[in-house]
């Protein structure tokens, strides 16, 4: 079984995400918690399905991008790694994606 490692900041995203979502449903949020843990998953056993980023900064060549399922606006940002998968946040699509990614590498090293 492939490793499915979440850097610590990737609890608080999915925390915040399904607060958000709670606000308008409760059931939904406890929906999107369990698509992310299974999307998780499911990249733990296909890593190269998700895209390659297409950011312009090169620190961020190597960063794969994936969809929760059901949730086409969240994005799980991982790496491949030889015994599984690092996943490095989860984030709404419709945020400055790059510019979060660039700063989480300044706070952390990828």
């Amino acid at each position: 079984m492939p490793e499915i490692n979440k850097r610590s900041i990737v609890i608080k995203d999915l925390i915040e995400h399904a607060t958000y979502i709670a606000r308008d449903n409760l059931e939904v949020a406890e929906q999107f918690l369990v698509a992310a843990e299974e999307t998780f998953k499911l990249l733990g056993k296909m890593p190269g399905i998700g895209k390659v980023s297409q950011f312009s900064n090169p620190r961020l060549a190597n960063i794969r991008q994936y969809q929760i399922k059901g949730f086409k606006r969240y994005l799980i940002f991982y790496r491949t790694a030889e015994t599984g998968i690092e996943i490095l946040r989860v984030l709404h699509g419709a945020r400055d994606l790059e510019a979060i990614l660039d700063e989480y590498l300044e706070d952390e090293e990828l």
